[in-house]
Order: structure tokens, then C-alpha cells, then sequence
């Protein structure tokens, strides 16, 4: 049912809503209750003075009452229903639920929310308790202090008499232990709630460099006007450790190197002319498309190309840089999903492979994947190349016909139990299960 054609229903909702009585509204609106009756279901159209008047005595604009909900919100409700299409949800009735009912159609589109973001929660979480270092050593740490008060308290329940001195070193070994217990207890605590700056700061250099590059939306402005790398690096990179602060000069003298090849105000150029295709860009600028990515995904935010992402790792899979989508998140400590084409490129050096990926469990926000492989370094006799992948995201399909994939993050949240790839179950069970 068109928007339009809806007034009437929206004009009977709110008169419920104020607890108002049909024959009051048409007295105060000096009209018939009958021909008031005839509107609120939908059969006259209504308009001009008497449309205004309805609204101010309801207390709405009235394109409240002729547009009903707001695009976004449909947008909203199309996006859950289609990420539960078991549901069986009647999608040609959007509209018409949103005008008649907008309270509860907040009250979905702001759950459907509230569910990725738990589920995007759920996936940095299981990340980072799998494979966080710190975690891991205070986990054992605490594994190992039950172990030892356990230990302790089944020789103290043993039946017989213990020498009391005996007894008095195990007492006391047992309250150690518990406040050694208590005091991990609360490092983990204070750990897991700390802000990201502190969270950065006690991680790897790979995490510091990620989250001062995050923090900058990946573009180095410093860079793109001409200043060294190493003054750049001392000057963003006083927080850093001296590990961390190696790393960010590494990554700047390649930034410094792109921005020499592909200067800024060429690259938005090219791209407000051709978009974002890496290929194009390299030809325009006589580079590989390995650096035509890395520029894309370095350019400011506000660049016409929109939100680029960037993922970029090694032969064994390892991520050497990551720059993530709303739609498309990166694990940051890897174990990702083995279908991305970032990995398919690693075994088909120099060859550009695109793929139109959607995210696992959902049914729109696809992206589209372009992936090459290349050696890091110029050749040497008698030396296999080290060979470096490179994986852009972009939002949406390029092409129409091409057919989305589904693939996963991390097998540990990926809900498609019948995936060939699949290391382990997931902790978020099926789409629709409980």
C-alpha cells in the first residue's frame, strides 16, 4: 500500500494514541463523523486546509501524517526482516506497519540495532580472549592459583590429624593463594573494561600502530603535504612504545613512498572521474595495484570514493595492516575466515581476483573484494620472493551480476554450520536458533 494512501490509517492511530473519540475529532475538525470514518480508512483522500487542521489538533506535522515513517526507519525494518527471512516477514507491508504502528517500528528497527552491535561486541571479544597475550598469561595464572588452593584444601579434608604446624603452613598457603587469586581476578577485571587508549597501550606494537592509525582514519596529512616519516612518526608517536614507534615509521615511508607515486590532489582527481577501481587507478598512475589499494584506503574521509577498507598480511596469513568496514570487520589478531579471496591471491601470485562478499547470516550490505599478490621486495638469485597480500573492500556490487558469497570473520562467530571451511563451531549457534 503507497505512502499516501495511508493518511487515514496514521490519523486513526494517533486519535487512539491521544485516547481521543472519532466524533470529538470531527467536531473540533467541523466535519461529519461519518466522513471523518470514511478518511481514517483510507477511503477518501485527504488535503489542503482540512489536512492541516487534523494535524495541529493531533499535535503532528502533517507529513507525519502523509509521508508516515522516515526512509531510514523503513530501511531499518527491511534490513531486519531480511537478516530473519525464516520469520517469513511481509515485506510488502513495511510501510504500512511503520505508518500504523511507528512505536513498535522504532522499537524493531532499535533492537535489529542493538543486535549487531552485541554481535560485533561478541566478535572483538572472542578475538581477543583467543588470542590476547596478557589474557592468556593471567588466565593460567589463575588457573594455575585454583589448582594450588584445591591442591591444599583436599589434604586438609583428608580424614586423620595433621601436625599443627603443618596445618598452619597449609592455612596460611591457602590464604596466600586466595588473594592472589583475588588480586588476578581483579587485573583481568580492570583489563577487559579499560578504555582503548590504556587496552592499546598494554598490547602488541601491532595493536599500538592499528589504534593510532584508526584513531587518524588512516590518512597522514603531514605525509601528504611532504614531511619526513621520521618526523612525522616522532611527532604522532609519542605514546608509543619503542617497538611500536619502529613499526609506525616502517608504515609511513611506505605511506611516504605512495604519496610520492600517487600525489593526493591527482588521486581525488582520478577517482572523483573514475571511482574506485584500483585497476584503473594503477594504469592511471603506472603503479601496481597493490599501491592503487593502499592510496584508496589512505585517502581522507571525506574523499569521493567513500569508505574504502584495506586488509594487507603476509605468506603465513598474518596481518600486517587492517582497516575495517562497518559491514566487513577484520579479526585483529587473525584466525579469519579462510574463504576471503586475500588468502586465494597468496596462492595465485599476480593475479587480481574480485569476489562480491556478504557477511554470514545476512541478506544485504554486501561488498565487493579485490585481492593481489606480489612479492615485498625486489628479486635475489637463489631466494624464493616473500610474497604480500593485499585485499580492498569497497560497499556494494560493482557489477550486477555478480552473485554475493557468503563468507564468515571468524568460524568462532560465523553462524553457517555447513561450511566446508569451518575449523570450529560458533559460539552465536544457526540463524534462528536459540
Amino acid at each position: 500500500m503507497a505512502r499516501d494512501t495511508l493518511t487515514g490509517s496514521r490519523i486513526r492511530e494517533r486519535r487512539i494514541i491521544l485516547g481521543m473519540k472519532q466524533a470529538e475529532l470531527a467536531r473540533r475538525a467541523e466535519i461529519s463523523a461519518s466522513y471523518l470514518n470514511l478518511i481514517e480508512h483510507n477511503r477518501r483522500r485527504i488535503g489542503g486546509k482540512l489536512l492541516l487542521d487534523l494535524a495541529e489538533i493531533l499535535g503532528v506535522e502533517p507529513s507525519v501524517l502523509t509521508e508516515g515513517a522516515e526512509a531510514a526507519l523503513i530501511a531499518s525494518l527491511r534490513e531486519a526482516a531480511l537478516h530473519a527471512s525464516e520469520a517469513g516477514a511481509e515485506m510488502d507491508r513495511l510501510d504500512e506497519f511503520a505508518g500504523r504502528f511507528p512505536g513498535w517500528a522504532r522499537l524493531l528497527a532499535g533492537s535489529r540495532a542493538r543486535v549487531e552491535t552485541l554481535e560485533r561486541s561478541v566478535a572483538a571479544l572472542s578475538d581477543r580472549l583467543a588470542h590476547d597475550p596478557h589474557l592468556a598469561d593471567a588466565l593460567h595464572e589463575m588457573l594455575s592459583t585454583v589448582t594450588s588452593i584445591r591442591s591444599t584444601a583436599s589434604i586438609l579434608a583428608e580424614p586423620g590429624e595433621i601436625d599443627p604446624e603443618w596445618r598452619r603452613r597449609f592455612h596460611r598457603n591457602i590464604y596466600e593463594d586466595s588473594a592472589r587469586l583475588a588480586e588476578t581476578s581483579r587485573s583481568i577485571a580492570s583489563y577487559l573494561e579499560a578504555e582503548d587508549k590504556a587496552a592499546a597501550e598494554s598490547g602488541t606494537p601491532q595493536e599500538e600502530v592499528d589504534k593510532l592509525l584508526e584513531g587518524m582514519d588512516y590518512h597522514v596529512a603531514a605525509i601528504d603535504a611532504g614531511h619526513p616519516p621520521e618526523s612525522v612518526a616522532g611527532r604522532i608517536g609519542v605514546q608509543l612504545s619503542l617497538a611500536g614507534r619502529a613499526l609506525l615509521v616502517r608504515v609511513l615511508t611506505r605511506y611516504a613512498a605512495d604519496a610520492a607515486a600517487m600525489p593526493l590532489a591527482q588521486v581525488l582527481g582520478a577517482v572523483a572521474r573514475t571511482g574506485t577501481d584500483p585497476l584503473a587507478l594503477a594504469q592511471r598512475f603506472g603503479t601496481d595495484p597493490a599501491r592503487a589499494m593502499r592510496r584508496l584506503a589512505s585517502l581522507p574521509p571525506d574523499a569521493p570514493c567513500g569508505q574504502v577498507g584495506l586488509a594487507i598480511c603476509d605468506a603465513s596469513g598474518v596481518f600486517l595492516f587492517r582497516k575495517p568496514l562497518p559491514d566487513f570487520p577484520i579479526p585483529r589478531f587473525g584466525a579469519d575466515c579462510p574463504l576471503w579471496p586475500l588468502f586465494a591471491a597468496l596462492s595465485r601470485p599476480m593475479s587480481v581476483l574480485s569476489r562480491v562478499l556478504l557477511s554470514a547470516g545476512r541478506q544485504s550490505g554486501s561488498v565487493t573484494a579485490i585481492a593481489f599478490a606480489q612479492p615485498s621486495g625486489p628479486p635475489q638469485i637463489n631466494r624464493e620472493p616473500v610474497f604480500e597480500a593485499h585485499m580492498m573492500i569497497a560497499q556494494g556490487q560493482w557489477r550486477s551480476g555478480d552473485e554475493p558469497e557468503e563468507v564468515g570473520v571468524t568460524c568462532r562467530i560465523c553462524p553457517r554450520a555447513a561450511c566446508p571451511a569451518r575449523r570450529e563451531p560458533s559460539l552465536l549457534g544457526e540463524p534462528g536458533g536459540v
